[in-house]
């Protein structure tokens, strides 16, 4: 079409108004172009490609992973609170059993010290109320003698049952009333057949000052007897 426009025989050069003419065909060209897309029913199509879509490549293996670690996490939390708790577990029931150690050693020590308490009680006791004794020739012979031991005054049980049998045949009431001392106007008296003068000078304080009475009437005898033949023991005859 072009080479119809140009004259022959002419430059190939173009002036203004060649160059005007080329362009109009040009669109005129392009128009039809245009027109023969154009669908018959007068709707425009766009023929442009959508551009292709991506395949996206799915895995379960991370989702596998994902669950795994959560559970695992799970897990461990699970297995501190655990020991959180055995802990708190063994810690109570170690200051329990410290508790009952200590309540039970409280009470052992409590009861210890009432023991010792009853106990000194009772030896206060024993050391106030003085040891009875039976009220005949045996009982008074083991009083006088206890008597006799805490001052030092020597007999034993033997030598003075034996002189007892010999002046009074254990008789506390005895009185000799023919013997010298009778007709001098002072009798021997008693278990040991004392006479009043020599049982005044070796009385022993604490006991009775009367001359019948069993034990003090022993007790000044052994004294007497002490302090002339040694003990009691010794003596074998009238005195």
């Amino acid at each position: 079409m072009l080479k119809n426009i140009l004259p022959r025989g002419r430059s190939r050069s173009l002036n203004r108004t060649q160059k005007a003419a080329i362009a109009g065909v040009g669109a005129l060209g392009a128009a039809a172009v245009a027109l023969t897309a154009v669908p018959a029913s007068g709707q425009t199509t766009t023929t442009s490609e959508a551009a292709p879509t991506a395949k996206v490549a799915y895995s379960t293996k991370q989702i596998q992973d994902v669950h795994a670690g959560v559970t695992g996490q799970l897990a461990g939390a699970s297995q501190k609170v655990a020991a959180i708790e055995a802990k708190k577990e063994a810690a109570a029931k170690k200051t329990t059993a410290e508790k009952k150690a200590a309540a039970k050693k409280a009470a052992a020590k409590r009861e210890a010290k009432e023991s010792t308490s009853r106990s000194a009680q009772r030896t206060e006791i024993k050391k106030a109320a003085p040891k009875s004794y039976p009220n005949n020739l045996d009982g008074w012979i083991r009083e006088a003698r206890a008597i006799m031991k805490k001052h030092d005054i020597p007999g034993t049980y033997e030598g003075i049952h034996r002189n007892i049998m010999r002046e009074s045949s254990g008789n506390p009431k005895a009185i000799n009333d023919w013997d010298i001392n009778a007709i001098n106007g002072i009798p021997s008296k008693g278990l040991l057949q004392v006479i009043p003068p020599t049982f005044a000078a070796y009385h022993v304080a604490g006991t009775s000052k009367n001359i019948y009475d069993p034990v003090a009437n022993i007790v000044a005898a052994c004294n007497y007897a002490a302090d002339k033949y040694g003990t009691m023991d010794n003596v074998d005859s009238a005195y």
